[in-house]
């Protein structure tokens, strides 16, 4: 150190001896100019080093530091822009915050009781199928393809559905055995029910009085067996069947006109309607509510036929099976009850009510589905009790209509159509990757959580783990051959439509009833590719994700991950946890209907699930103030809640894999704030008071802002991610969480 020491005074000396030889006045002058020279160089040096340190720190940014301004994301950011509230707090309303200007923007349409996202998209949707439907006949076309064309021609010429008028639909009630209040030959002592309601089944699929069907057995999944339920009413619930409420007297009048226009006298059609509405008031008040049909292994109840015909005595059960069903059975077939007080009441009920009665409530019940494919008059009928009981202000434009039956009846055909040109290979490995994260993600929280058994905990995941995946839309449709196989009952005319209904009904029924007694197969599905929703089958456990609902603002490959795990990603962690909710936990993965978790499990689930209901129960719609059934929507609930958490998670393991992503201008949130907010826009939408009161009654899902909220409200990421207070509305300080 006294050698460094030594040195630096060297270097000063010398420099001082040399400065002493110059004109003093020089020396000042020089040493200015000197100085000059050296603050000159010194800027210099500083404004380099700052664009060094610039061009440094730019290129050593993270990604999520920057902003993407590609057009996808300019395009992205304006659609989550357009539809947000930005003056509101999302602490305290977050689905106004994410939504109130969509819901602002938008007004619903005359023809229908509620609009959202999802009416939205389906509207996109079907001015696609429209397109594809309208074109011509070409010879490369499916005998499939072709089908779904020439019925979507029949449909949508009205000029000559209103020249045939009802003279087809005339003949198909004679068959079935007349309507009463219509027709002066009909004698009683020529009707039988069971004759009639075979009748029925074969030529459709209504569930009039008795739901029949044949399904896999909830026991036994790998094959199918005969299942009856109770029959569905002709409005929406049982707390419609209340003589003070105005669409009671709607739904009355409705019946007594159309019985006017198929040729009744005013005074007969009032005196016999009325007979019929108070018979389907007694039957609404026979009928088991929806929340108390939740526990499926107490439901389900397997009989021969010899014993169900002893607890339903009044009704020949063996004769109303043989009618329909494509092989002949005997009083040893095994039968699936899912409704058993509701039968044993039932007989009850027909011993009291007189024949012509119930002849009259089955005809008026099978007219209430056919009326939309009738001519205007009856439809404008339809309109008046619709204006009440739904509060729409008149009906779908008819190549609306046409374009939604279609797709409903022949979706596989339409289908084929759709996904050549609107779906892309690489989607269905995305969402297939997504998937697997999120199965993944659902396992860790399995793992993790402490109110379930080990043992219960190892079966869990190796359900989770056996779930198949079906993405899209069933490979067979692409095949010509298969596909018109699959069709090659019906039988369709471009000029007879009424006619063409009941084709393609029976063809319907027939699908359904064929499969008695054999073997289920897993590996099969032909689900509708093209639309929006989603599905959880527990028989075979198995999710389900059509073309449709893979598109924005669900998913879109130009979307960032944040908001595809928060769009899609949420919908696939709610239908995985749909195999652990309230009813998907009762089967096995093999889908069979089984107690496979310790009773100690079960009772920390209920006093989870019990939570979550509560905490539902606990909430109105506004600005309604309809109070939420947290019973009847607890599985949707249990869904929601966990397949964000599941989603989330997957998403942050992404992310860390992956790296941050460049930020959405303009937005100013962050990719966990734009997960969240995505997954609330799925929920934007408005809605009438009458579809209000329906949903809150008779839904299972609870309506969109209070699927954002319940959700939210009980998520710790979300308010980390928006920093929220505890104990402010969207954090509150109790929280519920199954899954």
């Amino acid at each position: 150190m006294s050698g460094k020491e030594e040195k630096n005074g060297e270097l000063r000396s010398e420099k001082e001896n040399l400065t002493v030889v110059y004109n003093p006045e020089s020396a000042r002058g020089q040493r200015r100019q000197t100085f000059n020279i050296y603050l000159l160089l010194i800027c210099i040096l500083l404004l380099a080093t700052s664009i060094a340190f610039g061009i440094i720190a730019f290129l050593r940014r993270t990604p999520a530091s920057r902003e993407c301004l590609t057009e996808n994301c300019v395009r992205t950011a304006t659609l989550l822009l357009d539809a947000m509230d930005p003056m509101v707090d999302p602490c305290k309303d977050f689905f106004q915050f994410a939504c109130g200007s969509w819901n602002q923007k938008h007004v619903i349409p005359d023809d229908k009781s509620t609009f959202n996202t999802f009416e939205k998209q389906y509207d996109e949707l079907q001015l696609k199928l429209r397109r594809l439907l309208q074109q011509p006949i070409w010879p490369v076309d499916s005998t499939a393809v072709v089908k779904a064309k020439t019925l979507y021609r029949s449909c949508i010429n009205t000029t000559r559905i209103e020249q045939e008028g009802v003279r087809v639909l005339e003949k198909f009630l004679k068959s079935m055995g007349g309507w009463p209040v219509v027709d002066p030959n009909w004698h009683e002592d020529k009707w039988k029910l069971e004759t009639v309601l075979t009748k029925l089944r074969k030529s459709h699929r209504q569930k009039i009085l008795i739901r029949s069907e044949v399904g896999p057995d909830d026991k036994n999944s790998s094959m199918y067996i005969l299942q009856i339920d109770q029959g569905d009413l002709g409005m929406p619930g049982i707390e419609y069947y209340s003589e003070k409420r105005k669409v009671f007297e709607a739904y009355h009048r409705y019946m007594i006109e159309i019985a006017i226009l198929m040729g009744a006298t005013p005074e007969k059609a009032r005196r016999e309607m009325n007979d019929v509405i108070k018979f389907e008031k007694r039957l609404a008040e026979i009928t088991i509510p929806k929340d108390d049909r939740i526990d499926t292994s107490q439901m389900y109840d397997k009989k021969t036929v010899e014993e169900l015909q002893k607890v339903v005595p009044q009704f020949n059960w063996l004769e109303y099976f043989n009618g329909f069903l494509l092989v002949k059975i005997d009083e040893s077939e095994p039968v699936v009850s899912m409704a058993t007080k509701y039968f044993v009441k039932f007989g009850d009920l027909l011993q009291n009510t007189s024949k012509r009665t119930i002849a009259n409530y089955l005809i008026w019940r099978t007219l209430l589905r056919f009326i939309p494919d009738l001519p205007k008059k009856y439809q404008d009928a339809r309109l008046t009790y619709k204006r009440l009981a739904m509060g729409i202000k008149r009906d779908v434009v008819r190549w609306q209509k046409c374009v939604g039956y279609i797709n409903d009846k022949l979706g596989l055909a339409v289908g084929r159509m759709f996904v050549k040109e609107n779906f892309k290979k690489e989607s269905k490995e995305s969402v297939s990757e997504m998937i697997s994260d999120i199965r993944e993600a659902f396992n860790e929280i399995l793992e993790e959580n402490d109110w379930m058994d080990e043992e219960t905990k190892k079966v869990a995941e190796e359900k989770a783990n056996a779930m198949k995946e079906r993405i899209g839309y069933p490979d067979f449709i692409l095949n010509s051959t298969k596909l018109d196989e699959f069709y090659s009952r019906i039988v369709v005319s471009e000029n007879d439509y009424f006619q063409n209904v009941l084709n393609v009904e029976e063809f319907n029924s027939y699908e359904t009833y064929r499969k008695l007694r054999k073997p289920v197969d897993s590996d099969f599905w032909a689900h509708i590719p093209a639309q929006v929703n989603a599905y959880y089958n527990p028989n075979t456990n198995d999710i389900l994700f059509p073309a449709g609902i893979l598109q924005p603002i669900f998913y879109s490959k130009n979307f960032p991950k944040s908001l595809n795990y928060g769009g899609i990603g949420v919908v696939i962690g709610h239908e995985i946890t749909h195999g652990f909710d309230d009813k998907g936990r009762q089967y096995d993965k093999n889908g069979n209907l089984k107690q496979w978790w310790k009773n100690s499990t079960v009772k920390a689930f209920r006093d989870r699930a019990q939570c979550m209901i509560d905490q539902y129960s606990q909430y109105e719609l506004k600005p309604f103030n309809f109070s939420i059934n947290g019973k009847l929507t607890q599985g949707e609930n249990i869904a929601d809640n966990g397949g964000l958490k599941e989603s989330f998670r997957a998403y942050k393991k992404w992310e860390k894999k992956h790296g941050p992503e460049a930020l959405l201008p303009g937005i100013n949130l962050s990719h966990d704030q734009l997960f969240f907010l995505n997954f609330a826009q799925i929920w934007c939408g408005i809605m009438r008071r009458e579809e209000a009161y329906q949903k809150t009654t008779n839904g299972v899902h609870s309506p969109g802002p209070i699927r954002v909220k319940g959700s939210l409200s009980n998520s710790k990421e979300f308010s980390k991610a928006y920093n929220c207070p505890v104990g402010s509305p969207m954090n509150p300080v109790k929280k519920c969480s199954v899954w």
